[in-house]
């Protein structure tokens, strides 16, 4: 258990920007042991984003609240995932192979494609939130942060790394998970399930998962045809779209 915490410690600090206290005798192995705990560090975030729009709500109303929670969440987070979304939207959108679409991808300038994706996720992931009732957005908040942690262990769990392992940003994680990984990482979508229960209709919620599912699936198809594995800026992008996903699934109206 005291390993457990270490690990859940560690992929906090991986994650978000939340002051925490540094770990004595860091092993780096760890980096890679604690994504299974990615789900809980969304389950954070989108608690925190979740007060974020509860607070903003009681005298701005949903469209801002819609906006300071997803703004919160991107500075808690450091822009980690967006980041991810907007280099992959460069890379796969300009590099026709995939040594010039890797060296797209880690240059730090923003292209046409990366800004047309980070701006349409963003304005999605607003529209989205604020055609909820109060409630609701703050119950999908939670969801949609831990479920899409939960798509990024997928694709770490189904594909090989694909970028150039030697100059990776976080090497510990260029290595594929276990199912058994996988599965104690689905276990932290418990909490957030069971309390969209009383807020959304079963078929939203069905709905919610089938869409994130299909959005990991054409990730998972998409990287694995144009870089033969995932990437960190993939597995952001894979975060981004699968977040949008639950909140689409959850705002249908049925």
């Amino acid at each position: 258990m005291s390993h457990e915490l270490t690990l859940l410690l560690v992929a906090t600090q991986f994650l978000t920007r939340l002051p925490l206290p540094a770990l004595k005798h860091f092993n780096p192995d760890w980096l890679h042991q604690s994504s299974r705990h990615f789900p809980a560090v969304g389950l954070l975030v989108g608690a925190l984003c979740a007060l974020i729009y509860w607070l903003a709500d009681l005298t701005l109303g949903v469209v801002p609240a819609a906006v300071l929670s997803t703004a919160f969440g991107i500075y808690i987070t450091g822009a980690f995932h967006e980041d991810g979304l907007a280099d992959t939207c460069d890379g796969l959108g300009g590099g026709l192979t995939k040594a010039r679409a890797l060296t797209i991808m880690k240059d730090s300038r923003l292209g046409t494609f990366g800004t047309l994706g980070l701006v349409l996720a963003l304005l999605l992931k607003i529209a989205l939130l604020a055609s909820m009732i109060p409630v609701a957005a703050m119950a999908a908040l939670m969801l949609a942060h831990s479920g899409s942690r939960l798509a990024c262990i997928s694709l770490i769990t189904l594909l090989p790394y694909g970028g150039d392992i030697e100059h990776a940003k976080a090497k510990p994680m260029a290595q594929r998970l276990t199912p058994f990984q996988w599965g104690m990482a689905s276990l932290w979508l418990l909490p957030p399930l069971w309390l969209l229960g009383p807020v959304f209709d079963s078929v939203q919620i069905v709905l919610a998962v089938l869409l994130a599912a299909l959005a990991t699936a054409y990730m998972y198809r998409l990287l694995k045809r144009r870089l033969n594995g995932y990437t960190g800026d993939g597995l952001g992008a894979t975060q981004q779209l699968a977040e949008i996903a639950i909140y689409a699934g959850l705002a249908a109206q049925l």
